[in-house]
């Protein structure tokens, strides 16, 4: 089990992808899956669940993950669903540090509760908080700090987080 805190995604994944890069054929045989957890207490927040199969976002068939990631999404759903929390399914687009493991063909998944996207009517019946608003209104802006965040978001989100590593 490693962890790994990535610098400089926001400058283009330049952490993670100089980590996948600098990792021979048989260090990345190794890895079994990347768990990805960015943005996970956003204040205006959505639970979402990487889409490992691309069942639920089928707008790019390119948005599914590699084999395994369709097993590391059912994980997550199964832990909210059994607490009676719902879920969204949100697309692997490569934009986030997952982007070179999926590249390489290493399952990958993780939860985000969003970032610039404008939140739903929708979301908002069912999540709670403010349709037509960002799920992160300080999303690459200076008032991103500790304030800036749903504390109910994190503790739900850390508890699926320890229970996937589990």
């Amino acid at each position: 089990l490693r962890f790994a805190f990535w610098g400089a995604e926001e400058s283009g994944l330049v952490g993670s992808t100089y980590y996948v890069a600098s990792l021979s054929e048989k260090q990345l045989a190794q890895i079994g899956l990347n768990l990805n957890f960015d943005m996970v207490g956003s204040p205006n927040f959505v639970r979402f669940v990487y889409d490992g199969d691309g069942s639920d976002t089928p707008d790019d068939p390119d948005d599914a993950g590699p084999p395994g990631s369709d097993l590391i999404e059912e994980v997550f759903v199964d832990f909210f669903t059994r607490r009676g929390l719902a879920t969204a399914p949100t697309a692997f687009d490569g934009r986030s540090d997952y982007g070179p493991f999926i590249d390489q063909g290493i399952p990958a998944g993780g939860l985000f509760t969003g970032a610039e996207g404008i939140k739903t009517e929708a979301e908002a019946a069912i999540f709670g908080g403010t349709a037509g608003q960002p799920y992160d209104p300080c999303y690459h802006q200076a008032c991103d700090n500790l304030g800036n965040l749903s504390h109910k978001a994190l503790d739900q989100m850390s508890d699926a987080i320890a229970y996937s590593v589990l």
